[in-house]
């Protein structure tokens, strides 16, 4: 074991001040001991912009921030495909933090899109690991670049948001590895980063913060990580667990109640305060590596020159999905009609805890004059939040039938996408399909401009003759369009997820989301477009897919052992870069495999009649496969196809090679995963599933006879044995219902995520120290039966909290 950094400092410090640093000073700081000259770190939520609150920072919630640059999401910039772009937002993200004083910034998120009605996908980019680790890696040493700290989350198998808390994720070991884990393991590697966030779920039966197989085998023994790990905000179960297992810092503070329990363990024999000393030395070394910025003197990032490269990197994430006979890019001569909602007000960013507080925000109907579009009117069209309006409709419809383009702008509402629910459909809203069949009854010539931060279903394609995706594009997002739109930028991004048909198709949807006890990961490898591949099922929009007002043609592959180089030619009209990408496919079938997977890509700009040659290597990622029989990375020998193109779709390029292999046993026989090896893994049963994760499925379903506990959540009340518990469930169910009713969806979102679904301990964990655990006890008696004992204990432990 190497030794420690801080060795002679922290043997200066008292049992209890060793403790105190473990968890934080208040909602975002952590703690400080002054007569050491250890600082308070300011932790702030920023993967795509910073969000450091207006208020004080011992104030909980989700308070509006200090103005910054809000840059496109995740999800967004995933289908820039553009690594350098990447690591610039990632240093003007670190500037800015550095501005506002943010020692630890907590982004990017790089959990994978597993199932696309997620309500956190916004916040992710790619259901690819590949993509989204080489991504992820580039905005981390952006960010490091001004002694700022990245914090990579959520580690790890966070994708759902229902019962986030305390969901148990059931997910065989290589799908964990090859899937889950990839991605964190090059932001690891790759990016450097300083500090890493568990996530809130169990993973096969143990919180992540207190997981040793992923925190202690996986991330710092083989991936050799040096940095700190940090709870998500009231995801510490036992604290004690989570200290052996690897957590260093536990966030937000607690009043010092789980301080006592370390001290506590320490002085019982139960935790060795060698562990101890060694969380210690982790947080200082975070804590000292981002000191750098108490020496400098504060200063005001450039605005304008942050909203510009917010700009690009919109600009180049904008996917056209569609142009039929042309329509775009917009002739000057064309007469425009706008309609749709979005127009007016654009929707940008995701909710929750990501949510920025933009410095500018561009709007298209402002934007309009330097774009040389000429609009001949706007309306609305449809109300934002789903309601049916007529009036609205008739009156967009008139517009449409005076022009000869119509822009429709469509999407997601806020309310929608949004941290702690996922969505209940891929549909666009009811109001807004009804308005594309009603213009389309008097204009067949409609160009929609889609915003969302997700997948949806798109039973309407056929009325649209131009399709133009913008994602979430940040507060220059809007700008961004028009230029495309108008032919000023030459559209270039590529989606980084597939679009199923329908929502039926995804192979997690029988076992989306995890309702009760469990969230079962039966399709194992097969997400995305390795599904839709191996199983030979049609999509809408394959992995990787976009288009271009130009042309790009491959020829002359060639393949050595270090990798792969091909020329690549535009053989159109406009300069445009095209993203070149590299599948690799096993030949062999004596191991389970998707058909093909994303093994590099190039991002290139060439102007017309230019040929570049373009050169992809090989990787230690390349072609390996986790074998569960030597628990360890293997690679079959064997004969592989290298496969390039200008989507998962559209392979323009084959060629063969032969890899020698590591000799590694066999761990599959055909026959107990006959699912698995056809690739057919939308429908696994128990058994095959069983024979998979080597081990009897644990219970999906919650007992319900039992006493309710630190761990169930509020929405199990249903089941309490006490009046007061079912009285309360039904409470908080009438006013989800009545707020949702009177248009308050806002407000009706914030009482499931931070009420229905929270368990108990979350009450403690979440409140800084208001409520107590002793408290939690009280509200346990009363939701199970004994009401008089319980209120009696909330009413001796509220008035204990209350006197320190």
């Amino acid at each position: 074991m190497a030794r420690m950094k801080y060795e002679e400092l922290i043997r200066k410090m008292t049992l209890e001040e060793k403790a105190s640093l473990m968890s934080g000073k208040d909602f975002w700081q952590s703690q400080n001991l002054e007569r050491l000259g250890i600082f308070s770190m300011f932790l702030a939520d920023g993967p795509h912009g910073i969000r450091r609150q207006a208020v004080g920072s011992d104030q909980m919630g989700l308070n509006a921030g200090i103005p910054a640059t809000c840059y496109p999401t995740e999800a967004t910039v995933a289908n820039s495909w553009n690594e350098d772009l990447g690591e610039r937002v990632g240093s003007y993200l670190g500037l800015e933090a550095v501005a506002q004083k943010v020692h630890v910034l907590l982004g990017p998120g790089l959990n994978m899109k597993r199932n696309p009605l997620c309500g956190r996908n916004f916040e992710y980019f790619s259901e690819d690991p590949y993509l989204a680790g080489k991504l992820a890696a580039a905005y981390v040493r952006g960010i490091q670049s001004h002694g700022v700290s990245a914090c990579v989350k959520h580690f790890c198998a966070k994708n759902q948001e229902e019962r986030a808390m305390s969901i148990d994720v059931v997910v065989d070991e290589r799908a964990l590895r090859e899937i889950y884990l990839t991605a964190f393991e090059i932001a690891v590697k790759e990016g450097r980063t300083r500090s890493l966030m568990t996530s809130y779920n169990k993973l096969n039966g143990t919180y992540t913060n207190e997981n040793k197989h992923i925190l202690q085998e996986i991330l710092r023994g083989e991936w050799g990580y040096e940095g700190a790990v940090i709870s998500d905000w009231g995801g510490s179960n036992d604290r004690v667990a989570g200290l052996e297992a690897g957590n260093d810092l536990e966030m937000p503070s607690n009043d010092g109640e789980t301080d006592r329990e370390i001290v506590l363990a320490v002085q019982n024999g139960v935790l060795d305060e060698s562990i101890l000393d060694r969380r210690v030395d982790n947080l200082l070394d975070l804590i000292f590596f981002t000191g750098k910025l108490e020496d400098k003197s504060r200063f005001n990032f450039d605005v304008e020159k942050h909203h510009r490269i917010s700009q690009k990197m919109a600009e180049e994430s904008i996917v056209l999905l569609k142009n039929e006979d042309a329509i775009l890019p917009i002739r000057y001569d064309k007469k425009v009609a706008v309609i749709g909602e979005f127009a007016k007000t654009a929707r940008y960013q995701g909710s929750g805890s990501s949510r920025v507080n933009p410095t500018i925000l561009d709007n298209t109907l402002e934007c309009f004059d330097e774009s040389g579009i000429r609009i001949i009117d706007y309306a609305p069209g449809y109300k934002r939040y789903g309601r049916k309006s007529g009036k609205l409709k008739r009156e967009a419809c008139e517009l449409a039938a005076g022009a000869d383009i119509v822009l429709l702008y469509l999407g997601l509402d806020e309310a929608t996408e949004t941290q702690g629910l996922d969505r209940e459909s891929m549909s666009l809203p009811a109001n807004q399909i009804d308005l594309l069949e009603a213009v389309y009854e008097v204009n067949s010539s409609i160009v929609v401009c889609l915003s969302s931060g997700s997948a949806i279903e798109m039973p309407w394609i056929g009325k649209v003759k131009g399709l133009l995706h913008g994602y979430l594009g940040g507060q220059a997002g809007a700008r961004a369009i028009l230029r495309v739109l108008s032919g000023d930028v030459n559209p270039s991004g590529k989606l980084a997820e597939t679009y199923p048909l329908k929502y039926e198709d995804v192979p997690s949807a029988g076992n989306f989301p995890g309702r009760e006890v469990t969230a079962e990961y039966r399709e194992s490898l097969f997400i995305g477009y390795r599904y839709y591949d191996t199983a030979g099922i049609a999509v809408l929009f394959p992995f990787g897919y976009g288009l271009s007002y130009t042309e790009f043609e491959y020829s002359d592959l060639r393949i050595n052992d270090n990798g792969i180089s091909f020329d690549l030619a535009n053989v159109g009209k406009a300069a445009g870069m095209e993203i070149a990408q590299m599948y690799i496919h096993c030949c062999s079938d004596a191991i389970f495999r998707p058909y093909k997977e994303l093994k590099g890509f190039k991002k290139v700009f060439i102007n017309p009649g230019e040929v570049k040659n373009i050169t992809i290597p090989f990787d230690d990622i390349s072609f390996r496969y986790f074998n569960t029989l030597t628990n360890g990375w293997e690679i079959e020998e064997g004969d592989y196809e290298i496969l390039v193109g200008a989507s998962s779709a559209d392979i323009r390029l084959k060629a063969s090679m032969h890899r020698k292999g590591t000799d590694a046993p066999v761990p599959y026989r055909k026959e107990d995963l006959p699912s698995y090896f056809e690739g057919k893994a939308a429908h696994i049963g128990d058994e095959e599933f069983e024979q998979l994760l080597g081990r009897p499925l644990p219970p999906s379903n919650w007992d319900r006879k039992r006493d309710l506990g630190y761990n169930d959540t509020i929405s199990q009340c249903r089941y309490a044995r006490g009046v007061a518990g079912r009285l309360t469930y039904w409470i908080i169910v009438f006013l989800h219902w009545y707020l949702k009713r009177i248009g308050r969806r806002n407000e009706a979102n914030l009482i499931m995520m931070s009420v229905y679904h929270m368990p108990f301990r979350g009450i403690a964990r979440m409140t800084g120290g208001s409520v107590s655990m002793a408290m939690v006890d009280g509200m346990l008696l009363i939701v199970n039966g004994r009401f008089f004992r319980g209120l009696f204990k909330l009413w001796k432990e509220w008035r204990t909290n209350s006197s320190k």
